[in-house]
């Protein structure tokens, strides 16, 4: 493919890490259960299409996410995929039990910015959330795991509106305390814009968050998810989630839509001349398999485009 163009801009970084949710969290709205081996199959799909961190399932009780109840199947299913890091979401625990008894070494935990969503997500408050986290992140740790604290509403909450700045960097500050070693910044409901971005990641740094150990996760909700990600770039962010095909919601957040499609964000970076290790065609075919078996098209600008052209 000879488009598009690439034409690098100043200030970029040489290359940028894909954080992969779709399997996890682009599967964990749907109404019908999708089958294991066909999960299976997109995890193996999404590695050879070059992604090399796939976020594989949660560990979660299967009452509050009846799709991912197959955890234990699933996850033996794709560990031996050679050179692919597999994540898996922990709420507590008993769920990062699990996950170490299936050897995974890379665990995350979801923290609120809010209120509202502590209590809707978690049915806690925000401190006592962070509290029954603190002792997961710690035996992660001491298990050798690799640790990312997902933050949510750091740019919006449906019931709460504004979320202050000051606030998400509390709670920033108190996972990389914990010992986590990443952080995802959630536009939950897709509410940020650039400066707003610009604004967090500069406060984050200021009070001893550093950029490396950032990533960010941008919902579509206003069509704002590749200028809010181009923004994280200008700033030297170099880790980005997104959803092969634009799969996914939030099952708390109803005014929640999409995440940032995978082979949108693919073709802006190609274009810019950054490197992501990932074949846009291979990535494309398989977000159009995922899409014949959801029975629907892919929302993704780009699937759209390309699968069109081959036609």
């Amino acid at each position: 493919m000879t488009l598009p163009m690439t034409v690098p801009a100043p200030g970029l970084p040489a290359r940028v890490r894909i954080h992969e949710v779709g399997a996890r969290d682009g599967l964990q709205n749907e109404k019908s259960t999708v089958p294991t081996e066909v999960k299976a199959e997109f995890i193996r799909r999404l590695a050879a299409a070059g992604l090399t961190t796939i976020e594989a399932t949660s560990f979660v009780h299967p009452k509050w996410v009846p799709q991912l109840a197959d955890a234990e199947q699933l996850f033996p299913l794709v560990s031996d995929l050679q050179g692919v890091e597999l994540p898996v979401l922990v709420p507590n625990g008993r769920g990062l039990d699990r996950a170490l008894a299936l050897g995974a070494r890379r665990i995350a935990v979801f923290a609120s910015a809010t209120e509202s969503f502590a209590k809707a997500n978690l049915n806690r408050t925000l401190d006592e959330s962070l509290a029954v986290f603190e002792p997961v992140v710690r035996r992660a740790k001491d298990e050798g795991a690799h640790v990312r604290g997902y933050v949510s509403m750091c740019f919006g909450d449906p019931w709460e509106g504004a979320v202050p700045l000051p606030q998400v960097v509390r709670v920033c500050k108190a996972l990389v305390a914990m010992g986590c070693d990443e952080l995802s910044l959630g536009d939950t409901i897709g509410v940020a814009t650039p400066g707003h971005v610009r604004a967090l990641l500069s406060e984050l740094n200021e009070a001893g968050v550093p950029t490396d150990v950032i990533g960010v996760h941008f919902h579509d909700t206003y069509g704002q998810a590749l200028a809010n990600t181009y923004a994280a770039l200008q700033h030297g962010v170099t880790t980005v989630d997104a959803s092969a095909g634009g799969l996914g919601g939030c099952p708390y957040a109803k005014s929640a839509t999409g995440n940032l499609a995978t082979e949108d964000l693919v073709w802006m970076l190609r274009g810019l001349g950054i490197d992501t290790g990932v074949d846009l065609g291979h990535l494309v075919a398989t977000s159009d398999w995922m899409a014949g078996h959801l029975g629907r098209p892919s929302p993704s600008r780009t699937v759209r485009a390309l699968s069109h052209k081959e036609q």
